[in-house]
């Protein structure tokens, strides 16, 4: 006789794909009405992978972390890594669904990792390379997403219709929440504000092109210009070279934050300037979309009013239409770190749903078809044996 688990595992691959291929068009509001079941949920960076086993209030009932593997290993060695997480958590939780944050571009289908620059991901299938080795569905997204909706269900963002989030760490991620649906645009890669051009002919990025946003006020702008006045044996940066012995590579974000926050004028001067070109892109973005509330999240937002007060300040100065048109409201982040992490455990349930009421049609249709057989059976007299001897 067929049991259940075994009916479920023979659909689940069919399951999954069809699930998860309409999951995008049916967020909003979905989280109301998801099982309240635990999920976990990762968020993989350049440098940590975070795991957490998170219930339906956003409460992380257990949290790990390891070190990402080197970025010229291998995608299946960080695919081990994630596997192994989640299977030492599944050892002291019952786990329903899995939701990953990628800290890059993910498809519209969330099914592949078209872009990690901190990873060796190129077009990698990640979604059905962990779902064949997982007893779970499993839900991909970037980074950035995830954490808005974090925001968004649980923190800075609870009650906004139109949100749109900020993350400034290495560089800017961003993302774009409207009645309570993520976009991510046509091909799964909305919300890439680091590389809007603020400085034609500016500073070179990463990506190749030169002037974007990511380059004038992110983690990475910040150091580089604590770098160069230390470099240069400014007498503004006597302080900073003080601290690091000398040691210019040493200059580190949280450092100058928090020289910043004891006084140091010229690490005061620095937070400023980089708040104050967070206040244009953001005043750029508010002229495109026109949301309710920017939230700022990401590791340099722990400069808290040092930072924000000055893009506050140049947001309304370069807003489009000020005086005359309702502002947005800037708030930071709440979720902290673990926001990613939340958020993708949280998307993660709206999968587990619709995989479990997916997997149940299929097994009452199969249940079904069971009743009708044996019915079958008792109004022929005749069983398999005697049909083959007539």
């Amino acid at each position: 006789m067929s049991t259940y688990r075994d009916l479920t595992l023979t659909h689940r691959g069919s399951a999954r794909s069809t699930v998860l291929r309409t999951i995008g068009s049916r967020e909003r509001r979905s989280h109301l009405t998801a099982p309240r079941v635990p999920t976990v949920g990762i968020d993989i960076g350049g440098t940590k992978v975070m795991a957490g086993v998170v219930d339906a209030d956003g409460i992380i009932l257990e949290k790990i972390r390891t070190e990402t593997p080197d970025k010229s290993k291998s995608p299946k060695v960080v695919e081990d890594t994630i596997v192994e997480l989640v299977l030492d958590l599944s050892d002291r939780h019952d786990v329903h669904a899995v939701g990953i944050g990628a800290a890059g571009w993910v498809d519209a289908d969330r099914s592949r990792v078209l872009f990690a620059p901190h990873l060796a991901w190129r077009d990698e299938p990640l979604r059905d390379a962990l779902q064949s080795r997982l007893a779970v569905p499993v839900m991909v997204d970037n980074d950035a997403n995830t954490a808005a909706w974090a925001e968004w269900r649980f923190g800075a963002g609870r009650g906004e219709d139109h949100l749109v989030m900020i993350t400034l760490g290495t560089g800017i991620g961003g993302a774009i929440l409207e009645g309570g649906q993520v976009k991510r645009g046509r091909y799964g890669v909305a919300g890439e504000f680091g590389h809007m051009q603020v400085v034609p002919g500016g500073h070179r990025c990463p990506c190749g092109n030169r002037g974007c946003w990511e380059q004038y006020s992110s983690g990475n702008a910040l150091v580089r210009e604590a770098r160069e006045l230390a470099a240069a044996d400014s007498p503004v940066a006597y302080n900073i070279i003080a601290r690091v012995g000398g040691n210019v590579s040493e200059i580190t974000g949280p450092l100058i934050t928090e020289l910043a926050r004891e006084g140091d004028a010229m690490c005061v001067e620095l937070l400023q300037d980089i708040g104050q070109w967070l206040g244009v892109g953001i005043a750029n973005l508010a002229a495109a979309l026109d949301p309710s509330c920017f939230v700022i999240g990401g590791g340099v937002s722990a400069a808290d009013d040092l930072l924000i007060g000055p893009a506050r300040d140049a947001f309304r100065r370069h807003l489009t239409g000020r005086g005359y048109r309702p502002e947005a409201r800037i708030a930071k982040a709440q979720l902290g770190p673990e926001a990613g992490m939340v958020g993708a455990a949280d998307l993660a349930r709206l999968v587990a749903r619709r995989f479990r009421r997916a997997t149940r049609r299929r097994v009452e249709r199969y249940e079904r078809y069971e009743r009708y057989a044996q019915q079958l059976g008792r109004r022929d007299p005749a069983g398999p044996e005697d049909q083959d001897k007539q």
